[in-house]
């Protein structure tokens, strides 16, 4: 069988990038008016705080996105289903922007907060390390020839990253670092305030269906690459 009827996902792909784009619009204008107008100041940080509706909403993502990755690694070990290599290399170059887009606005948010650009942060340096492997799966699809042997090392790339993971998100309880603890909280009480917790869930939105769309147009690209023959490296 080929891979999801190629075709009829290619068409139906295409199809849908367009309404997520006007969709991805909508809710990113929604979410900057709601950020940078409605949203109150911090009592402490200022306008400074605005940089949290970029910067939280990323990081959440780029995690989201890795373990994703590593998720559908380990199934392709199992179960040796190329459906699952395929969306998983097209959803590592979305996870990439965000992370590095979670680095650069936590350096900006950092600055005025910390008081520099850069400290090595248990926080900080797990994301950078995370931002590593993601460079280094993308990095893998492009040098090994043998597409064998390139699954095998990208899902191993994966899986092994997918252990700093946890680190990442529990890096602020485990050691005393600069970086605030978590504000939103799924399993306990969320400490911030309504006024700031919906710009920052509608922003989230907006970058979810921002990397869905990055991650349509690259699955589109495979898809063609598939089809052509020969095309078939990232």
């Amino acid at each position: 069988m080929k891979l999801f009827k190629q075709n009829r996902i290619f068409n139906l792909s295409i199809k849908s990038q367009k309404i997520v784009l006007i969709i991805f619009l909508i809710t990113l204008f929604i979410g900057l008016y709601e950020a940078l107008i409605l949203s109150p100041q911090d009592y402490l940080q200022g306008d400074s705080v605005r940089i949290m509706y970029v910067h939280v909403p990323s990081a959440w993502i780029s995690l989201g996105i890795f373990s994703t990755i590593a998720f559908l690694s380990f199934l392709v070990f199992i179960f040796k289903n190329k459906n699952f290599f395929l969306i998983a290399k097209s959803l590592a170059p979305a996870g990439l922007v965000f992370n590095i887009i979670a680095l650069v606005t936590g350096s900006l948010w950092g600055k005025p907060t910390w008081g520099t650009w850069w400290a090595w942060d248990a926080r900080v340096t797990s994301m950078l390390i995370l931002c590593l492997f993601y460079l280094m799966y993308i990095i893998a699809w492009r040098i090994f020839e043998n597409k064998n042997y390139v699954i095998k090392v990208t899902s191993l790339i994966a899986i092994v990253g997918a252990i700093n993971v946890p680190v990442v998100k529990f890096s602020v309880s485990w050691w005393s670092t600069l970086h605030q603890p978590a504000s939103v909280n799924l399993m306990s009480e969320t400490t911030i305030h309504s006024s700031m917790l919906i710009p920052l869930a509608i922003m989230t939105a907006a970058f979810v269906l921002f990397s869905l769309l990055i991650f349509l147009m690259k699955y589109n690209t495979e898809l063609i690459k598939i089809k052509n023959k020969g095309l078939d490296r990232l």
